[in-house]
């Protein structure tokens, strides 16, 4: 089933888990939803996040210095769902460390955690036959990229084997801050919308009210990650509780919703 978008556009925030710890990503992500946060994505941090700008390796450095695993993640993830079940849950990870977990007791675990879906953003359609199995018969929703670079039959093979959302890259390269969004984007939403009706949420360099208006006019959802991991890693670096940060992410989030204060943090 899609995964529900409260609003429009709705907002989508990725955080990486564990960092500044796990205590403080579990305050955060309830604050977050509390302003306004649609759905959490929950990241799992991986040694080699070859899709993630610098600001995400960083996180995900210091997430692993403290000793952050999978099987930690989804511990996260039951505690966010049962606080707050009315928000959409997604564990965002590299393939290793699943693979490493397995990717049965995974799927089991995941669902059991009370995750809505998956996105492993290494993998592609083609070469997830067995993820989409383990899936399926758990009942968790599949999520895949897509890039304004994938030709039209791997379009076409996403929105088939889709059911949370679409994820539409916003620009080829890795994920970061910009300053304005391509046209690509909507391009790219609308050769996914001829395929498929589940709800499209536009991520990579989202970082302000202004690319949140203008996401909405053409697509569901605007996902939000490295703007949000960015101010959290300046919001108080010492404070493990995440007190600050979360409620530095609560501020910027409800300005989200604002296009005229186009909020660059």
């Amino acid at each position: 089933m899609p995964i529900k978008f409260q609003s429009k556009p709705s907002l989508v925030i990725y955080l990486t888990a564990g960092d500044p710890s796990l205590e403080a990503t579990r305050a955060i992500a309830l604050e977050a939803i509390d302003a306004g946060a649609d759905v959490i994505e929950l990241g799992v941090p991986f040694s080699d996040p070859l899709a993630d700008g610098p600001v995400i390796q960083r996180a995900s450095e210091r997430a692993l210095a403290r000793g952050t695993s999978l099987k930690d993640v989804l511990a996260l993830a039951k505690e966010i769902r049962s606080a707050r079940p009315q928000a959409g849950l997604v564990i965002f990870s590299y393939l290793n460390p699943i693979l490493r977990y397995g990717l049965a007791k995974f799927a089991d675990d995941a669902k059991a955690a009370g995750a809505d879906g998956v996105l492993v953003t290494d993998i592609i359609v083609e070469e997830a036959a067995e993820l989409l199995a383990e899936l399926d018969r758990v009942s968790l929703a599949p999520i895949f990229l897509a890039a304004p670079t994938s030709p039209d039959d791997r379009l076409e093979a996403i929105a088939t084997h889709s059911k949370g959302f679409i994820y539409a890259i916003s620009r080829t390269g890795i994920t970061g801050k910009q300053q304005s969004l391509t046209s690509d984007a909507q391009s790219l939403v609308a050769r996914i919308r001829r395929w498929s009706t589940l709800p499209v949420a536009v991520g990579f360099g989202i970082s302000n009210a202004a690319h949140v208006a203008q996401v909405g006019e053409f697509a569901d959802a605007a996902v939000i990650g490295s703007a949000i991991v960015e101010l959290i890693e300046r919001s108080a670096p010492e404070d493990k509780s995440g007190n600050a940060a979360a409620a530095a992410v609560s501020r910027f989030i409800r300005g989200l919703r604002q296009p005229e204060a186009a909020l660059t943090r």
